[in-house]
């Protein structure tokens, strides 16, 4: 199978069981945004060296997959029975992995800079595009349904990784960097 169709050539782009779309539509950038979250984890990913960080990333990375899914499903799509669409226990299952990643983490008492360990530092990277994905998702749903727990999803998701890249920092034996305002 060749890779490569053409049928995008003009600016257009399929979505499942849809008509065809602009490349520009907010539905289409929303789950660029998060097909670029998800090779984000997959750079922080490759700096981990801790499996409980290692195992969930990979988790992440599949339910990226489905949320890709559930945005390019509209919500009357005929095929909508065809993809996982993100649901209430997807965000309270990230709820349940921040409870455990925070759970060993000292008292947070000021603003942390990214940095400390490489993987410490991506992790915020990929932080920094959810919360453009999670931008875009919610101008997307001022103008075409989608569905009730994307976004809060992707707002989980946002706070799951910056707690990642805080207990990263502790498995490695480094501190958080606090923020330091008015610095020369």
């Amino acid at each position: 199978m060749k890779i490569y169709t053409r049928k995008g050539d003009a600016g257009l782009t399929a979505l499942f069981g849809a008509p065809r779309v602009h490349k520009h539509d907010l539905r289409v950038e929303a789950y660029g945004y998060v097909d670029e979250t998800n090779a984000a984890l997959g750079l922080a990913a490759a700096a981990s060296t801790f499996d409980e960080i290692s195992t969930l990333l990979a988790q992440l990375q599949h339910r990226l997959f489905d949320l890709g899914a559930d945005l390019c499903t509209p919500l009357d799509s005929q095929h909508a029975d065809k993809i996982t669409r993100i649901s209430a226990a997807h965000v309270a299952e990230l709820e349940k992995h921040i409870d455990a990643a925070t759970q060993p983490l000292p008292e947070l008492k000021t603003f942390v800079l990214p940095g400390g360990t490489e993987l410490a530092a991506r992790l915020p990277l990929a932080r920094t595009v959810a919360r453009r994905a999670e931008r875009c998702l919610v101008a997307l749903a001022q103008t075409q349904p989608i569905g009730d727990h994307v976004i809060p999803f992707v707002n989980r998701l946002s706070d799951l990784l910056f707690t990642l890249a805080r207990r990263a920092n502790q498995l490695a034996g480094r501190d958080d960097i606090p923020w330091q305002p008015n610095q020369p």
